[in-house]
């Protein structure tokens, strides 16, 4: 099919004699042969959203329609790689045209020449269905690759070999009936559609990240949605970047979706050098980078979200744990009001589309834990953390609000904690989880009983002091009883001692869950002891400048082979108040 240009107006063309075309069909636009997608039918003339600059682009070139939607390609060889909006390699591409993109360039996403070595786990006479899998490929040390059996195909294996193959040769021939498909290891799969599954699974499991405020306070489920809103300077790409290297997935998709330049500069030196905990392999490994800067194009920075997200779909079907940032999708939704703007649609609140909320809610329930396809289900999660940045901090601004309808994870970012040096500065009396009830026995069966309990006191104390600090400010900290000093002195502890954490130091960047439990356990053993101890007459000075505090403070330094550390503390806490009870009696 082949039209006529007749409207450009930035990167929106507009080509009349398109009526036999779809929407979201992928088309290629004049002498360039520039990648669209159509997103407006209207009386034969299509809206085409064009993916690359439309300087020099004029009224009556040709527009050539493909047929197909815009899609991803899916095989060996997609991690460890670096790619734009709509899955340009741009290492390879600087490889080939230097630091820019070239208009209408052309490459193939996954190299087609390299061989792979396939090891099948089916054999021959094996009847299969949609999800099975045929065998797989080590990608990288870190990752197996499971070749699946594509969606609407099944029968029984007629031929199936061992050995290394490209991504487009035949790895195996299956048979039904009079139909013959010749199964290869690469898919594609279009990427505004979700891909399918049996059934979502409830989310009974936390994804830890190593990031205690997160972990024992705020917790996110394995297959959740979280929102990250934070003003500018507030720590949002920082604590993206501690997720994407700690968290407790098998496969990372970080998206820089209208990032700035050096940020994901820094991401894509950072991550091929830090080692990945579980494996002791190089991070990239295992993760999948997406990289849409400020300066691309807009309209495929609208794009990257579902690129990103069916990237990490397809990992799912394969029983792999997925966790997927994206940052930020208020650049995102930008993009979609900038598109918005140029189709003259009717403008919602603050210029947004009034489809906004629909789209976000769109990519967010995409997550989840689902039993996937196939005649032995396997089990697969998405895990989606989007960053939002509000203007000015204002979380009641359009974007923020629909995500907040959505995400049933909050973690509140805040410019005052940032400004003190606090990080991860996620406000713990704004932040929230809905997860928590839910991931309550799995807490309990695995870390401890007393768990809840734990969580309990300390977002009290946090509270309380928060409460104390309004009467500081009116009367001054004189005026408090020896229990509210001893209260704002725990809270304190539980600020600076386990709730601030040091990304670029060793042992504080990452804490296993039972070394937070045993750190939150230490303080609050220090609070029912000195409480104790104020009810029988121990002055609050002295408790206040027990030794052991230093220890306490320390904790968070403290090994994760070398937990018994902290059965030290608490027995030096305890000889210690005992040595003030004694000091007491020689007093009487």
């Amino acid at each position: 099919m082949i039209g006529k240009i007749v409207k450009v107006a930035g990167p929106l063309v507009q080509a009349d004699n398109m009526q036999d075309c779809r929407l979201f069909d992928m088309v290629k636009i004049g002498k360039l042969m520039l990648t669209g997608e159509i997103i407006e039918m209207r009386n034969g003339i299509a809206s085409i959203q064009v993916y690359e600059d439309t300087s020099m682009l004029s009224v009556g070139e040709d527009v050539v329609s493909t047929g197909k939607p815009l899609s991803v390609e899916l095989a060996p060889g997609i991690i460890g790689r670096i790619f734009d909006g709509i899955q340009r390699p741009l290492d390879e591409l600087r490889e080939k045209f230097g630091n820019r993109i070239v208009r209408g360039m052309q490459t193939n996403i996954l190299d087609r020449e390299k061989y792979w070595h396939f090891y099948p786990t089916c054999k021959v006479g094996d009847r299969v269905q949609t999800g099975d899998e045929l065998g797989y490929v080590d990608e990288t040390i870190a990752i197996k690759h499971k070749i699946l059996v594509p969606q609407g195909v099944a029968g029984v294996i007629e031929k199936i070999d061992e050995g290394d193959f490209r991504i487009e040769d035949t790895i195996a021939t299956i048979v039904d009936g009079s139909k013959v498909y010749n199964a290869k290891m690469l898919q594609t799969c279009p990427i505004r559609k979700s891909r399918p599954y049996t059934k979502k699974l409830p989310l009974n499991e936390p994804m830890t990240t190593g990031q205690r405020v997160i972990d024992f306070l705020f917790p996110i489920a394995r297959g959740g949605v979280a929102g990250v809103p934070g003003p500018f300077g507030s720590g949002k790409t920082i604590v993206q970047h501690q997720l994407a290297k700690w968290a407790d997935a098998d496969i990372i998709v970080y998206i820089g979706c209208g990032e700035r330049g050096n940020e994901m500069t820094d991401v894509m030196n950072e991550f091929p050098t830090l080692l990945d905990p579980k494996t002791k392999q190089p991070l990239i490994k295992r993760t999948i980078l997406i990289a849409n800067t400020s300066d691309m194009p807009v309209s495929a920075r609208e794009a990257s979200i579902y690129t990103g997200i069916t990237i990490a779909e397809y990992f799912r079907d394969m029983g792999y744990n997925v966790a997927l940032m994206a940052d930020s999708t208020s650049r995102w939704a930008e993009a979609l009001r900038e598109m918005s703007g140029r189709l003259e649609e009717m403008p919602g609140d603050e210029g947004y589309p009034a489809y906004l909320s629909s789209r976000l809610a769109e990519f967010y329930e995409r997550a989840g834990l689902v039993e996937t396809l196939g005649s032995k289900p396997r089990k697969g999660s998405v895990t989606v953390i989007g960053a939002v940045s509000p203007p000015g901090g204002d979380l009641s601004e359009p974007v923020s609000q629909a995500t907040l309808r959505v995400v049933k994870t909050f973690w509140c970012l805040s410019s005052n904690l940032a400004y003190k040096r606090h990080f991860p500065a996620i406000d713990w009396l704004q932040s929230y989880s809905l997860y928590s009830e839910q991931l309550a026995p799995w807490y309990e069966n695995n870390i401890s009983s007393n768990f809840a309990v734990l969580k309990s006191f300390v977002m009290s104390l946090l509270q309380e002091e928060d409460s104390l600090q309004e009467i500081i400010r009116l009367v001054g900290a004189d005026s408090l009883s020896s229990r509210d000093r001893l209260i704002l002195d725990t809270a304190k502890m539980i600020r600076e001692d386990f709730l601030h954490q040091n990304a670029f130091d060793f042992e504080d960047t990452y804490t296993s869950l039972k070394k937070q439990y045993k750190m939150l356990e230490v303080i609050k053993m220090y609070y029912d002891q000195c409480s104790q101890a104020l009810l029988d007459g121990i002055g609050i000075s002295e408790l206040l400048t027990l030794k052991v505090k230093q220890k306490i403070a320390r904790a968070k330094f403290v090994e994760e082979g070398s937990l018994g550390e902290f059965e030290i503390i608490k027995r030096e806490l305890v000889s210690q108040l005992k040595a003030l009870y004694s000091m007491g009696d020689e007093v009487i």
